[in-house]
């Protein structure tokens, strides 16, 4: 996609001062912060040709002062303001977001203490892995939007440290993908429990399923038409992956065999899955979840 297939638009709300740029779609590509400069990427696939339509953009002539418009002459069509308030569209998020802001405040001296006599990790640290983990998984998951796949990432729903990793749309369908980052461990994936290094069974299977069943309702509700989501468990790098053939509600996949989704069709149409990533984006949407 080149520059000519990008637009800039300019928003001023709450204080701020950005330039969004958006595909013809009206996917947010990347936004900039007028006051700083600083450039944020969206869709890295899009991240050159995003910078190149905001250099061109700042390259134009200073916007005019208002004025009282002349009868005659003709004017300048208005620019398509973004879709959705920058501060409720998830398309802006990154993977991690969610736990990002969770570990940005850094564990108390008591938390700290209590965690080193019970020889447990501080919890910043499962939730700066889960970051690293989710940053994997979204990686792979942006490759496929070269082939019609739309991806949301961090997808906040109404409960204490509690969101939808990612959330993918497309022609084979919606899923919701859940990170779990067991680098070089062997993972087991049965019919309700997941087992790391034969360890102690991990709930990983019932929330994949809660969170498809949650996906699903909201979004059939919201977009008319009925909506199937299904949950996928995606393990970043494990040594081994073995899930049983009797799983058949939930996915389970390793972080490179994400790609495997990129031919799946005969489930939503071009037209289908855009709306529903239109409607999906809006975080207000998923307040009620």
């Amino acid at each position: 996609m080149g520059v000519d297939e990008l637009r800039v638009s300019v928003w001023k709300r709450y204080g701020q001062d950005r330039l969004y740029v958006n595909t013809l779609k009206g996917e947010a590509a990347a936004w900039q912060d007028r006051r700083t400069g600083e450039v944020h990427i969206v869709i890295e696939a899009l991240g050159e040709a995003a910078r190149a339509a905001l250099a061109a953009y700042e390259t134009q002539a200073p916007e005019p002062a208002p004025s009282a418009p002349a009868l005659l002459a003709p004017q300048p069509i208005a620019q398509t303001p973004p879709p959705i308030p920058p501060d409720f569209d998830l398309a802006l998020h990154r993977p991690g977001d969610s736990l990002r802001e969770l570990a940005a405040e850094p564990p108390s001296f008591v938390a700290r203490l209590f965690a080193w006599l019970m020889r447990r990790p501080v919890k910043t640290d499962s939730w700066n892995l889960g970051i690293a983990g989710e940053q994997v998984i979204g990686a792979e998951l942006n490759r496929l939007t070269r082939r019609g796949w739309y991806v949301l990432h961090s997808v906040p729903l109404p409960r204490i440290e509690a969101d939808i990793d990612h959330l993918l749309i497309g022609p084979g369908g919606v899923f919701t993908v859940n990170a779990k980052n067991h680098r070089g461990r062997r993972i087991w994936v049965g019919d309700h429990a997941v087992r790391v290094d034969h360890g102690k069974a991990h709930p990983y299977l019932r929330t994949a399923r809660r969170e498809a069943a949650r996906a699903a309702r909201v979004l059939t509700s919201a977009c008319g038409f009925p909506i199937t989501v299904t949950g996928i468990l995606a393990f970043v790098s494990p040594a081994e992956l073995r899930v049983v053939p009797t799983l058949l509600d939930v996915r389970a996949f390793k972080d490179r065999d994400l790609s495997s989704l990129a031919p799946l069709s005969g489930v939503l149409t071009a037209a289908q899955a855009q709306q529903v990533f239109q409607v999906a984006r809006d975080r207000r949407l998923w307040e009620s979840a």
